[in-house]
């Protein structure tokens, strides 16, 4: 990117730069480097006063496009953005990290992402997040990229939206925003759809903001007279309280909806068919995964947040017992709390199951930092007490010994490959091991003519020998106490 005007002293550019055209979902993938040319010594990540001050560029973000004539379509329908980040804890590696996703983020919601800088503070600055030397500097390199819209890589308060539009003269968004963005265009359902809105409107009740007269006064007394004419409610407090009511209505109608899931639940429950719920980081692979593993055939795509509907499908272990496993929402770092609450319902898949299925990217360069984040909403919605068996996806194209780390530090763990079938056989055969079982061992002679008893201890229980007599079929099996009554009559007295 190049520039007529000098850069400012303290801004600092990457020595190093990815590829040219590298998209913006690649970088999900590529281990970014940071390295600061320092005279002398270099210890660790201390640097001087004015370089730890830095607004420094993370060169490589851009996802635009070198065919002119594509540039100038999707110029047509998507914002031209530059990323900003405040790197508070942490090393260089996870500041870039963040960044890296926000820029995945902001490909998957639509943008271009032109150019992206990351200020390094103790914390945001409570004004304009980056402080009013950086903001202004953030302005220069809007005008030199032509961008029209900032993400922050953070919840941003109302004042800090408010200060930060102010000095750099375009649209700015934090992180929160655009994960809504990107829900609300990912939504299929009409459950996921009022998920979302909802979810908008307690982002947007805070936030709301007037210009010129729509802050102007509304009459109080109407037609009342002497005494009654006065301030009545401004436009923002009008528009506060529609909101307020509209959130109501879909706290209403989302509860309604949930019923009907719970009443397909409830009737799982009835039949004794246990449930696994695959959860994990967005774009883990999770679909995949149920695809390799019942031939589902949901929709899979290289982007974040491409399933938000739950999918449940059936399927059935080596040893021949059916169960059901759902596909759910993907996770991310900094979850709006909004949304958690939101897709509390759609969540509970996760925290009503048997056994969850904590599915993480091996090929991410950061897998540590998914698996915390996605145990920390799994804490949300209260499911750390159903067992889990970590799957480390995507591992024919994860670094052999980040799956040895991964494997040894998670000891209930396994590495498959979803897209080659790798490891597929033995995930199988844990899960197996780890569904609860039927309670009651019994055996009994069935007479041909009641057949659904047979069938019912194929479908609810676990046929452990079958054999066909003269008299009926004798099986032995291990049921719940409700089918073991039904069986009851028709135990042979030797038995």
């Amino acid at each position: 990117m190049t520039s007529s005007s000098s850069p400012s002293q303290d801004t600092k550019r990457l020595a190093h730069a990815y590829p040219e055209g590298l998209r913006a979902d690649a970088l999900m993938e590529e281990d970014v480097a940071w390295s600061h040319e320092i005279d002398g010594e270099r210890d660790g990540d201390q640097f001087d006063r004015s370089e730890r001050a830095a607004l420094r560029r993370v060169v490589g973000l851009s996802t635009e496009l070198e065919d002119v004539t594509e540039v100038e379509y999707r110029q047509l329908r998507l914002e031209r953005v530059v990323l900003v980040g405040v790197w508070t804890t942490g090393t260089a590696q996870d500041a870039d990290n963040s960044l890296a996703e926000l820029a995945a983020l902001a490909e998957t919601a639509g943008a271009l992402v032109l150019d992206g800088v990351i200020q390094r503070r103790d914390k945001p600055d409570a004004a304009t997040y980056i402080g009013s030397g950086k903001a202004a500097e953030l302005r220069d390199i809007v005008l030199e990229t032509g961008a029209d819209t900032v993400i922050c890589d953070g919840e941003l308060s109302p004042g800090q939206l408010i200060q930060l539009e102010d000095v750099v003269k375009v649209k700015v968004i934090d992180r929160t925003a655009l994960i809504l963005d990107i829900f609300a265009q990912h939504a299929k359902s009409r459950e996921g759809k009022a998920q979302v809105a909802l979810a908008q409107m307690q982002y947007m009740l805070p936030r709301l903001r007037g210009w010129g007269q729509s802050l102007s006064r509304q009459m109080g007394g109407g037609r009342g007279g002497l005494a009654t004419r006065g301030p009545g409610e401004t436009k923002i407090e009008t528009d506060r309280r529609r909101i307020r009511e509209k959130m109501a209505k879909m706290r209403r109608e989302i509860a309604d909806m949930k019923t009907g899931r719970e009443v397909k639940r409830q009737e799982r429950r009835r039949n004794k068919v246990p449930s696994v719920a695959i959860a994990g980081y967005t774009n883990a692979g999770k679909s995949s995964l149920l695809n390799r593993l019942t031939g589902a055939g949901v929709l899979v795509e290289n982007a974040l947040f491409a399933t938000l509907d739950p999918t449940v499908r059936r399927a059935e272990t080596p040893g021949g017992r059916l169960y059901t496993l759902a596909d759910t929402v993907g996770f991310v770092r900094h979850l709006p709390h909004h949304l958690v609450e939101a897709f509390r319902s759609t969540m509970e898949e996760v925290g009503d199951s048997d056994l969850i299925l904590h599915v993480v990217d091996g090929s991410h360069p950061n897998p540590e930092e998914q698996l915390a984040a996605v145990r920390e909403v799994i804490r949300d919605v209260g499911a750390t007490d159903v067992p889990e068996i970590v799957v480390i996806n995507k591992a024919d194209a994860a670094d052999p010994l980040v799956l040895q780390r991964l494997l040894r530090v998670e000891k209930r763990s396994i590495a498959v490959s979803a897209r080659t079938g790798q490891g597929i056989a033995e995930l199988l055969a844990r899960i197996d091991d780890e569904l609860p079982r039927p309670a009651v061992e019994i055996t009994a002679l069935v007479p041909y003519t009641h057949g659904k008893l047979v069938a019912r201890a194929h479908a609810e229980g676990e046929v452990l020998s079958e054999e066909h007599t003269a008299e009926g079929t004798l099986l032995k099996v291990r049921v719940h106490e409700e089918l073991a009554s039904d069986l009851a009559p028709y135990t042979p007295v030797s038995a």
